[in-house]
């Protein structure tokens, strides 16, 4: 049976069985970055301190309004004086 090569988006691994045995010492092998958690060597899911996924959550946030303001950008613009509201 071939194994299938999978991509790991971690420098960081550990499996699932050191997550159980010291699961704060798997999150600080990361040093502050993801740790890819393996079930018999395929990745199963990243185990992300809060802090990375804190900073995630803000730059996806950035993302997320960058695109709508470039669409924004792209509409006509309607000129009101403030006494006409």
């Amino acid at each position: 049976m071939d194994e299938m090569a999978h991509l790991i988006l971690a420098e960081t691994t550990a499996s699932v069985s050191e997550l159980k045995k010291n699961p704060m010492g798997t999150v600080a092998a990361g040093e502050g970055m993801p740790v890819a958690i393996l079930n018999r060597n395929a990745p199963a899911f990243y185990c992300v301190p809060a802090k990375a996924y804190e900073a995630l959550m803000d730059r996806l946030e950035d993302l997320e309004l960058n695109a709508l303001a470039d669409v924004r950008a792209g509409q006509r613009v309607t000129r009101v004086m403030l006494d006409e509201l």
